[in-house]
């Protein structure tokens, strides 16, 4: 890491952990879970899981048990991508939003089967050291003897009782009192609880082929859902080749679509025929440059990214040289442009990222997508489904056109680097379509700046958002701000940093350890020893 500054230029209240064993997340309990494990003789795999288990109590309001979750795992000498992201229900048709303009964000049409638990098991089972039970261990006792709610949780969990007030068993289970669970206010869910221990018993076959997985279905018939126990016992995990692109001696890996980690390849392969080091860190001339690759990235990935088996171009067509060099010709050193989309060859969200002395290495990711997700809660089980049906378009012929059997396209998508063919950063950054965007200016600023993890992890961000219009953080100089306006980009400034433009984890591999990096805008931590 020596090419790397020490410095910390951003404010910030974090600094890096240093440590041979090492878990972050954006929760401190569900980190702890993590190092608990790691404690009792796990490795990074059982660490990841049991963080991951823990966080469906401990912060609900971005991920749950009916989340979905993608991961990329180093171990064994190699890179492994996990997709555990579930399918639509067989029944789901097009026609069923005839008179929608889009397909709805809240209740039984919004979601897919759940592929988190499964995520779960297919870890454990292939890298895990402890037994699958013992991973349940800390989140069934912050469910069962509670937690004291961590303010950022607090706080979203206050606005989910509110948004999600015509769902009356979400109300029950999450806002028992009528309302939310104030900052350092103790929370029980003791269904959550019991849901938790049935999955452990039963190695998850109590969700998708067992007792659970009949509550979901009648759930579904009796409130209007197509969700059956059926498409429930046909989910299966789905273990991929993850999708690289090397950036100024560094590899970014990404899980292949249907997440939109290609888009930040895609970014970074464009970005590569500008001489980005050439203009100093956090200038106009260098943002520039970044917002307008990131444009034309979304503008293939709302185009072309879908369920694999509906993508009408290959992943190497959209990623092939001579194709983003073309697409890097089109941005204007001196103007900002509204892209469309280009032509290849025919063919709230919760992070948390481990590493051991052993050399494991993960990066893990899962979601219910917006906040609690659909607002539908099984009664009695503490389970929130996520919304993830809300991703899919309505556009006729679209590849990522809702339909049966379908998974949809993701915004979650864990990342790593590598640099050599030897593993260095497990990384992420949460929040919808601000993932691939936190990717790309994490990476650049390692890259090409040389900067430190937790400092790339506390810099001020961009965030385009459709058409010119792009949001940025306070941090920059005033000039900067100006100087992108006479650019022609639609600048508005956020009033702080906060997970509006992402929320971050890193742990980045040294000589004789890691270093561990938590981002300011989350409440969570990075923990080792």
């Amino acid at each position: 890491m020596a090419e790397l500054e020490w410095s910390f230029p951003y404010s910030s209240q974090r600094m890096p952990v240093l440590a041979r064993n090492i878990v972050a997340t954006s929760q401190p309990l569900a980190a702890q879970a993590g190092l608990r494990m790691l404690w009792e003789g796990g490795n990074a795999i059982d660490a990841a899981v049991s963080s991951a288990i823990a966080l469906t109590v401990v912060e609900p309001t971005s991920n749950g048990i009916g989340s979905d979750a993608f991961c990329l795992v180093w171990a064994g000498g190699g890179l492994h991508g996990l997709n555990a992201s579930g399918r639509s229900p067989k029944t789901l048709l097009a026609e069923r939003f005839a008179d929608r303009e889009e397909v709805p964000d809240l209740g039984w049409d919004s979601v897919t089967v759940p592929g988190a638990v499964s995520a779960w098991v297919a870890l454990s089972e292939r890298f895990g050291a402890l037994p699958f039970k013992r991973l349940f261990g800390p989140a069934i006792e912050y469910a069962r003897q509670g937690f004291s709610v961590s303010p950022q949780t607090a706080h979203y969990w206050a606005l989910a009782c509110e948004k999600y007030k015509g769902f009356r068993t979400f109300q029950e289970t999450f806002c028992p009192q009528g309302r939310a669970p104030g900052p350092g206010q103790l929370f029980r869910s003791p269904g959550h609880a019991e849901t938790l221990e049935r999955i452990a018993d039963t190695r998850g076959e109590a969700f998708y082929r067992g007792e659970l997985a009949q509550l979901i279905e009648t759930e579904a018939r009796s409130t209007g859902g197509l969700l059956t126990a059926e498409d429930l016992a046909s989910h299966r995990p789905e273990w991929v080749r993850p999708i690289s692109l090397e950036y100024r001696g560094y590899t970014l890996s990404e899980i292949p679509p249907n997440g939109q980690g290609l888009a930040a390849l895609q970014a970074l392969g464009i970005l590569r025929h500008h001489p980005l080091p050439e203009h100093a860190v956090d200038t106009a001339a260098s943002l520039h440059y970044q917002i307008e690759a990131m444009k034309l990235a979304f503008a293939d990935a709302d185009r072309y990214i879908a369920d694999p088996g509906w993508m009408d171009v290959e992943v190497a067509d959209l990623l092939d040289e001579a194709y983003l060099a073309r697409r890097a010709g089109e941005i204007d050193p001196q103007r900002a442009r509204d892209p469309h989309y280009g032509q290849p060859r025919s063919g709230g969200t919760v992070l948390l990222v481990a590493a051991d002395k052993e050399g494991n290495m993960v990066s893990f990711i899962q979601s219910n997508y917006a906040g609690f997700g659909s607002g539908i809660v099984i009664p009695g089980t503490g389970i929130a489904m996520q919304n993830r049906a809300a991703c899919f378009t309505l556009k006729p012929g679209h590849p990522n056109q809702v339909g049966p059997a379908k998974r949809p396209y993701h915004t979650i998508i864990p990342g790593f680097v590598s640099r050599g063919g030897e593993p260095l950063m497990s990384f992420g950054v949460m929040g919808g379509l601000m993932q691939p965007q936190g990717h790309v200016q994490v990476l650049i600023r390692i890259a090409d700046y040389g900067q430190n993890p937790q400092a790339a992890l506390d810099a001020p961000r961009w965030r385009v958002e459709g058409g010119l219009r792009v949001a940025l953080e306070p941090g920059f100089e005033p000039a900067v701000y100006e100087q992108l306006k006479q650019r022609g980009h639609e600048i508005t400034i956020a009033e702080a940093r906060t997970v509006q433009h992402g929320g971050g984890q890193a742990i980045y591999r040294l000589e004789n350890g890691y270093f561990g990096a938590s981002d300011l805008r989350r409440d969570g931590q990075a923990v080792g020893y």
